[in-house]
């Protein structure tokens, strides 16, 4: 397949941001709008010019392990000679680590530049609307990150861009870039249930809706179960005209913390990727080797030094990279690429002595995961570091907390500086609830590491606490 071929250049010049500056826009700005639009963000990128016609690009959706997923497909297709962007989300320390070009946070003079770019677009488009008698539209941080985002990726001339979802699929501003000519969904579980549903059905209808006629479809081995969210893909598929390729594990033990409850059916009448471990990581620093079958070829050494859950982002990665190239990839570059990604705040080591681990899991479904690589390591309970715990308020917070409680010799909570973070009082109750009383409770994570500067700890609940740890320890 051809790389990108066309140029891109902003139809109109704004005046110069700082990083500071473009923080403060942000947030100024609401997380979401009053109701989801496409339309923004559309609008915006016409104004611009159309940007995002000016490079190719994939999309990733799914409830958990789409970032890692969207980093190893980034990886795989820069080993294959393009040059690649990414687009994340959240960050963990720095807004720019949300846009990388050529594996590398964009700097914050281009983060600004970005920025500024969206936020006069949205300007112009709001004004000719208000001319027009028009409610302007609610123009979020998502939209504004997601069009300078990829106006510094048109401008870069990157050859493909590798999208996160941040959220569903249908609404979400990814959605409106026009260059997409693949999707990959790595699964779904209960999570912004405010926003995309309260079950299973309906939030893999949300993210179904990124599956369009001519787009090239991997469904992630999450998809698969139970049979009922499968069917809403498979469904979505046949109407859309798309015949979709399967990730799916030889063995469900191929796949710890991965699938929902429910029997796997039948896949013959699709193209499946498969995956099998052939060894787990016993240790941390340990190498997970996976053989990988797909439609195009058989990889059989393909190896990490990652937790055995990230065998089924490595699989789903590889497909999608396949099914936009149209062909197999090339197997010694596939290996380099994938053993040196970097996941950053998965099973992230931050300290070797004494042992600090982050683990950016923050739902039940993405503990379980976690919990699964931590059983292989060390199953032993009464040997493992102690528990450092925060998590946001609107997560299903009892069921972090149910898995969480029995899994440590000690737990100690904390709260996180985002706005979204559990009091640590209210979480500490509900660990007492489940027979887990903390041995200690932080109103923040500082107070949290200078009592546990001699105590080995993992560090797992969410996103934020991964984030305030590494930006502190590294």
């Amino acid at each position: 397949m051809s790389k990108s071929t066309l140029s891109w250049c902003s139809p109109f010049e704004v005046p110069a941001m700082s990083y500071e500056e473009a923080l403060a826009t942000l947030k100024g700005v609401g997380r979401f709008g009053i109701s989801p639009l496409l339309e923004t963000v559309e609008d915006m990128l016409a104004e611009l010019g159309h940007p995002d016609r000016a490079f190719r690009s994939v999309q990733v959706v799914g409830t958990n392990g789409k970032t890692s997923t969207s980093r190893y497909t980034a990886a795989i297709l820069a080993g294959e000679g393009f040059r690649v962007a990414l687009y994340t989300s959240p960050e963990l320390v720095s807004y720019t680590e949300r846009m990388e070009i050529d594996g590398k946070p964009i700097s914050e003079e281009l983060f600004a530049r970005g920025i500024a770019l969206a936020m006069e677009a949205g300007k112009r488009v709001n004004s000719r609307r208000r001319d027009a008698g028009e409610r302007p539209y609610d123009i979020t941080e998502f939209d504004l990150l997601t069009v300078g985002a990829v106006c510094i990726f048109a401008d870069a001339q990157v050859d493909v861009a590798v999208l996160e979802c941040g959220m569903g699929g249908r609404w979400d501003a990814t959605s409106a870039v026009e260059s997409i000519e693949a999707v990959a969904v790595t699964g779904v579980g209960l999570d912004h249930i405010r926003i995309l549903g309260d079950t299973l059905e309906e939030i893999a209808s949300e993210k179904a809706a990124v599956i369009k006629p001519g787009r090239a479809c991997v469904l992630g081995a999450g998809t698969s179960t139970p049979t009922s969210v499968e069917d809403v893909f498979l469904n979505q598929c046949a109407q859309q005209g798309v015949t979709p390729t399967l990730v799916r594990p030889y063995e469900t033990c191929d796949a710890p913390g991965i699938l929902e409850k429910g029997q796997a059916r039948d896949t013959r009448s699709y193209p499946v990727v498969r995956w099998h471990n052939i060894h787990m990581p016993h240790r941390i620093g340990d190498t997970l080797i996976e053989r990988v079958e797909t439609p195009f070829a058989l990889y059989e050494t393909v190896g990490s030094l990652k937790p055995a859950y990230q065998a089924g982002n490595i699989a789903c990665a590889i497909a999608l990279a396949e099914v936009f190239l149209g062909r197999a990839l090339n197997n010694e570059q596939l290996e380099q690429s994938i053993v040196l990604c970097p996941t950053p705040g998965r099973f992230d080591v931050v300290r070797a002595e004494p042992l600090v681990l982050v683990d950016a899991c923050h739902n039940p479904q993405s503990i379980r995961a976690f919990l699964s690589a931590l059983d292989a390591i060390e199953p032993d309970v009464a040997r493992r570091p102690a528990l450092l715990v925060a998590v946001f308020a609107d997560k299903d917070v009892e069921g972090i907390c149910e898995l969480l409680a029995g899994a440590f010799p000690r737990v100690y909570v904390t709260a996180t500086a985002s706005a979204r973070a559990l009091p640590a009082h209210q979480l500490a109750q509900i660990f007492e609830a489940h027979q887990a009383t903390p041995q200690a409770v932080f109103d923040n994570v500082g107070r949290a590491l200078d009592s546990l500067t001699d105590e080995p700890f993992i560090a797992c609940g969410s996103i934020s606490l991964a984030g305030e740890i590494i930006g502190a320890l590294r």
